[in-house]
């Protein structure tokens, strides 16, 4: 996959095609998760050093103002009082940096370009006692407000353009990912590549373990299956990985993710806790490196009772990596399942509290639509007899996008109707979002459907002539549902997994 920010089909709000940044002068396939150096600091910070950090802090960590405007209505946020944290790990090299460091970093001077090739949302539960990193792979294909399709990693780049600048770059990737995720980002935290190598170098060696032996000659990644030792360039290699990982990019989120999870793990240990001149010089290093839109010490109170093993890591859910073509040229991209990541990202972060109170609606009071996105032609049209015979007003039914999760959609407001739809769609999840104007059934490619009537005798029915809507779902009655004989990209997503705790390995 390309590293480049792509042009995308529609664009004249923003100016030019993104310029190719120099990449020819350096390795391809580059990647620099530099949100370690976040997660350092909240966990540094939450361990009672907070006076004596400030100091070490304030200097070198640069203020914008990312978030004002930019967040969701109190009514659309899904969370409540958890917080989301924005942390972006871009390859910019700061002006300083000397070309031994760049030597370092086994790379050259960029001439100033910068691409958010890490994009990950820490969500901090109400108590600070959890988190969950949700990735966000840099090669999604996604709506850019005011641009139009591009790759995820693109939208800072469009936003500094007509004098936005980083500010500008900032609020159209966070505009980005909330439309995207249905989430309220609270909170942004922007790292440079120089910073993650300066706090993994101020830490010292790490320990990672492989199931099977790796190697890259991209990324320089060169390791044994079992336990390896990294210092700070070999964590970079490790890092950046993609090329030889059965997914790529994808694969390239788990080590994130893992590498991640293992410093934590490591700054919480007694020998870095304990030793004021080590926590000093990462501190320094982190701050240099910082550009955030709030305090560092309000931010890392968040963490205050985090511990690694509480830490989860989760990849948005995606439906393939196919090459498209954009303006004749071919473009290899992830494709997102955008119906399926508001269920999926609340069943990271759980239900809304109004949704949790609320008392199911009684089938005659609700009324329901059926879109199909789950491949299976009819499917809708059967599920809308079902609901019909239950006693629910059923609206003529349609098509969705594709999915893998089926889901109740809702806006805020009808939590009563969609509990009582739910009800009768086992394994359903119930999402609150502003896409729709009234509850919502979206049935996914996961085979959960309504449930049918039970029939005297405890025998479930069906409807009486066995029909359903026609492959559209939204025409006259048709056969029963079946597999449809056109090919339906597959979905995927990476499971939610607990990297922090000893002893784990990955491929």
């Amino acid at each position: 996959m390309s590293n480049e920010p792509e042009e995308t089909t529609r664009r004249a709000t923003r100016g030019s095609v993104p310029p190719r940044h120099g990449r020819q002068k350096r390795r391809a396939g580059v990647v620099f998760p530099a949100v370690a150096g976040v997660l350092t600091m909240g966990l540094l910070l939450s361990g009672g050093y907070a006076a004596y950090a400030y100091g070490s802090l304030s200097n070198g960590v640069t203020r914008i103002d990312a978030i004002s405007g930019g967040g969701t209505t109190k009514q659309d946020d899904v969370d409540g009082k958890a917080q989301n944290i924005l942390l972006v790990g871009d390859d910019h090299r700061p002006d300083n940096a000397t070309p031994e460091q760049m030597a370092e970093l086994s790379t050259q001077s960029d001439g100033g370009a910068t691409n958010t090739d890490t994009m990950i949302v820490l969500h901090i539960n109400e108590d600070g006692s959890q988190a969950t990193m949700i990735s966000f792979p840099r090669d999604s294909y996604v709506d850019i407000p005011g641009v139009g399709k591009g790759k995820l990693n693109s939208a800072f780049y469009f936003g500094t353009l007509n004098g936005g600048g980083d500010t500008g770059g900032a609020k159209l990737l966070i505009q980005t990912i909330q439309n995207l995720s249905g989430l309220s980002i609270d909170h942004y935290v922007r790292v440079s590549l120089l910073g993650f190598y300066q706090v993994v170098k101020e830490l010292g060696p790490v320990e990672v373990c492989l199931n099977q032996a790796s190697k890259d000659r991209y990324s320089g990644v060169d390791l044994p299956a079992g336990k390896s030792t990294l210092d700070a360039k070999q964590a970079l290699s490790f890092v950046r990985q993609r090329h030889g990982l059965p997914n790529g990019d994808l694969d390239r989120n788990v080590r994130q993710q893992y590498f991640l999870s293992q410093e934590a793990r490591k700054v919480l240990s007694a020998g870095t806790l304990l030793n004021p001149v080590k926590m000093g010089n990462i501190l320094r290093a982190v701050g240099g490196s910082i550009q955030t839109d709030t305090d560092l010490i309000n931010l890392a109170s968040q963490m205050r009772n985090l511990r690694p093993g509480n830490i989860q890591s989760a990849t948005i859910p995606t439906l393939g990596t196919p090459t498209i073509t954009v303006n004749g040229s071919a473009l290899s991209i992830v494709e997102v399942d955008t119906v399926g990541l508001p269920a999926f990202v609340q069943g990271l972060v759980g239900e809304p509290e109004e949704y949790t109170k609320a008392t199911a609606a009684q089938p005659a009071a609700t009324t329901v639509t059926v879109l199909n996105g789950s491949g299976v032609t009819g499917a809708a049209g059967a599920a809308g007899q079902v609901l019909t015979a239950r006693g629910f007003q059923v609206g003529a039914p349609g098509s969705s996008d594709t999915t893998k999760a089926t889901q109740v959609q809702y806006p805020a407001g009808m939590e009563a109707q969609a509990k009582a739809v739910a009800a009768v769609v086992p394994g359903a999840v119930a999402v609150r979002t502003t896409a729709v104007t009234g509850v919502t059934l979206v049935l996914g490619s996961d085979g959960k459907t309504v449930t049918p009537v039970p029939a005297a005798g405890g025998a479930a029915s069906t409807p009486a002539d066995g029909s359903a809507a026609g492959s559209s779902d939204a025409g006259a009655a048709a056969p029963k549902p079946s597999k449809s004989a056109s090919s339906e990209p597959k979905p995927s997503s990476t499971d939610v997994k607990s990297y922090g705790k000893e002893g784990v390995c990955i491929n």
